[in-house]
Formats: structure tokens, sequence, C-alpha cells
């Protein structure tokens, strides 16, 4: 399956649907990277806080209490125009549950009109900043496109990394080496 391939299945379902009509209206009006980053913006504060990330999910609170509690939060963090009503509507049709899928499904679409693929990188600790241009360096070479890199740090992985980019894996870490010689040791016996 190739790049275009996987991110037609993440733009596909209700929250593609959505996402797809933002996109269009966002590429008329000229606001793609102005939209992206005021959701970008929207996302990380959803990830970072449990209550936000109740509200967007709890189906137990009507609309009307979601969408004002919604519309002051966006005020204060300065999220206007496109991206506000946008949320604002999906609020008001109940659809707010799948508010980060769309927010997803809208990333997709914009690298692809970049010409961008994502790379999901997992590392034992943060990467300094020397080690994640060369990472994205090496993977612009393969691939041919801007490769944005996201990165998650998972101790257990001991060292190394593992790269996964659109259906192909790469698992360099150290927890795999590892595994893979106790296992050529047993067979050894």
């Amino acid at each position: 399956m190739n790049e275009a391939q996987t991110q037609d299945r993440i733009v596909g379902g209700m929250a593609g649907r959505y996402a797809a009509a933002l996109f269009e209206l966002a590429r008329e009006t000229s606001a793609i990277d102005a939209v992206a980053a005021d959701l970008d913006a929207l996302a990380a504060l959803i990830a970072q806080s449990p209550d936000l990330a109740r509200l967007v999910r709890s189906p137990v609170l009507g609309a009307e209490e979601q969408l004002r509690a919604l519309s002051v939060l966006l005020e204060r963090m300065g999220i206007t125009g496109l991206a506000a009503n946008f949320v604002k509507l999906v609020t008001a049709n109940r659809r707010l549950f799948a508010l980060p899928d769309m927010i997803r499904a809208y990333k997709a679409l914009v690298a692809r009109e970049k010409g961008e693929v994502t790379a999901e990188v997992t590392v034992a600790e943060n990467l300094a900043e020397k080690h994640r241009a060369a990472l994205e360096a090496a993977l612009r070479s393969v691939t041919g496109k801007a490769v944005e890199l996201r990165v998650q740090v998972n101790p257990a992985i001991v060292g190394g990394l593992i790269v996964k980019l659109g259906s192909r894996m790469v698992d360099a870490s150290l927890r795999t080496k590892l595994q893979s010689l106790r296992h050529a040791m047993k067979e050894a016996r």
C-alpha cells in the first residue's frame, strides 16, 4: 500500500468527510496553514488536558454546554475564523467526539497537498536537534519528499530507534536486537 492509499484510508469515514470539507474551504480562502496551526494548538491542548479530553468525548454533556465551554476556550487561545467556526459546527452537530480524528485527517490532507510524508519515530530518550535533523535528512533522501517526524519517547526500547513510514517499519531498537540474540542463543543449545 503506497502513501496516497494510506492517506485515503485515513481520510475516509465521517471524520474524513468533515476534514475534507474544511480542507476545501481552507484552500478556497488560502488559509490551509493557518487552520492547520490552530487545529494543532487545539489538538495539543486536548492531549495535555484530561478535563478537555473528557469534554470532547463526553456524550453526557449537551451540545450547548460543550459549545459554551469551547467558545470560551477558543477565544482564550486566539483561535478564530475558519478553525473556530469548524469546531463550533462540529460541536453543534454532536460530532465533537470525533474532533481528534478530524484533525488527524485534515493534517493528512495538508501533508498530501504539500507532498510531505509523516514518519513515526520511537526512541529511548529525546532526540538532540542535530540527530533529529540528520534523521529527517536521511528519510528525505529515501522518500524524495519532505518528512514530518512524530517522535515518541519509550525508554523500554533501551536504545536505537523504530521508524514507521507509511506501511514500512524499521526496528533498530536495542531491545529487539537483544531479543534476537537471546532467541539465537536458545536455538544454539
